[in-house]
């Protein structure tokens, strides 16, 4: 698989996270804690697929590592919105579950390709 179908196929994995996002949050109970909460799942991840987009249009690598890294610090975000819901919410045990899975795995794809192009980049400053 080639860089770019794989970042073609990340770009539609992040998507399809954020649209499952969308619509768990049209979803939630009316309570105050679960309506705050999900609005900022909502937007930390909603916001993993658009800087994803965002890096693969970057116009250099330290520009792609850097907004890289926000992808990240949005799917961290995220998968504690979702951590915190599935704990402490009036949601069904074990409903959230496949989701926190996923937005693990985007965490650490984000984080691998980080440190990838972040010792890329040591390497070239030498």
């Amino acid at each position: 698989m080639s860089n770019f179908d794989f970042a073609e196929e990340f770009r539609q994995r992040t998507k399809t996270f954020a649209l499952r996002i969308m619509k768990l949050a049209d979803r939630f109970p009316k309570e105050p804690s679960c309506r705050v909460a999900g609005l900022q799942l909502l937007r930390s991840g909603t916001s993993v697929a658009a800087n994803y987009r965002a890096a693969c249009r970057a116009r250099s690598e330290r520009e792609f590592n850097a907004k890289l890294h926000i992808a990240l610090e949005e799917a961290d975000e995220a998968v504690l919105w979702l951590e915190l819901l599935s704990e402490g919410s009036s949601l069904p045990t074990g409903k959230l579950d496949d989701l926190l899975s996923e937005a693990r795995a985007i965490m650490s794809i984000l984080g691998k390709a980080e440190k990838t192009v972040r010792d890329k980049l040591k390497q070239t400053d030498r």
